[in-house]
């Protein structure tokens, strides 16, 4: 398998969320999705438009691993596989950010590091951190790199457990459904590129909008604190 992966793979087919479901299945599916939840060098993969298209194919990804032939069971074993993905990713992010931590604490301030920055993501986080966990799950990028924040700064653990589930709870069921749903209709398939772009845009666009809200009060109220 890894040898047609390899000779089909084109560097643009790294953004192309078709290519991971039809060359690896539901394997690289969840790694894709744990990749993309919690390591640095995910950030680039395509966590919601590939949710999309897993709901599309979600009686062939479910098939992998339990034969159910009801399109509501194969829907609920994608959702629990992708989620336990998606939270052992943010796992290992916090687990991450938590260990590298007291060295970003104590190295000295540069051009692109300023440690007052890392105390106004401790401040952000201490008021806001469990909905920014959740709010991050729709955003691409800011997706990756929330969990490692939450470490970096030691938010509580299990309020970060508890935030980890509940963004997977909406934002993982929100886009295989809509997939299965809108991908299913012959009329409209031809149009997926487009209806993937505007999905992708109505959830990260008030997400966005909201996160750099919340960020830049945290960093006024930092300020008159300072």
């Amino acid at each position: 398998m890894l040898s047609n992966i390899l000779l089909d793979f084109q560097w643009h087919d790294l953004i192309n969320p078709e290519f991971y479901i039809v060359h690896g299945g539901l394997w690289l599916l969840l790694f894709v999705i744990f990749a993309e939840t919690g390591l640095f060098a995910g950030f680039f993969l395509p966590g919601d438009s590939l949710l999309f298209v897993a709901g599309i194919y979600s009686s062939d990804l479910a098939a992998q691993v339990f034969v159910s032939g009801n399109s509501v069971i194969d829907l609920f074993i994608l959702w629990i596989l992708i989620s336990v993905a998606g939270i052992l990713g943010n796992y290992i992010g916090y687990w991450f950010g938590k260990k590298s931590g007291p060295f970003l604490y104590q190295r000295k301030d540069t051009f692109f590091y300023k440690k007052k920055y890392l105390l106004q993501a401790n401040e952000f986080y201490t008021k806001y951190g469990g909905w920014a966990i959740v709010a991050a799950r729709f955003v691409p990028i800011i997706r990756t790199f929330a969990p490692i924040v939450a470490g970096i700064v030691r938010m509580n653990f299990s309020r970060f457990v508890w935030f980890t589930f509940m963004g997977s709870a909406l934002w993982i069921p929100a886009f295989i459904a809509a997939g299965y749903l809108i991908g299913n209709v012959p009329a409209i398939k031809e149009y997926l590129n487009y209806i993937m772009a505007a999905i992708i845009l109505a959830v990260t666009i008030p997400a966005v909008t909201r996160i750099i809200i919340e960020v830049k009060k945290a960093g006024r109220d930092y300020n008159d604190k300072s």
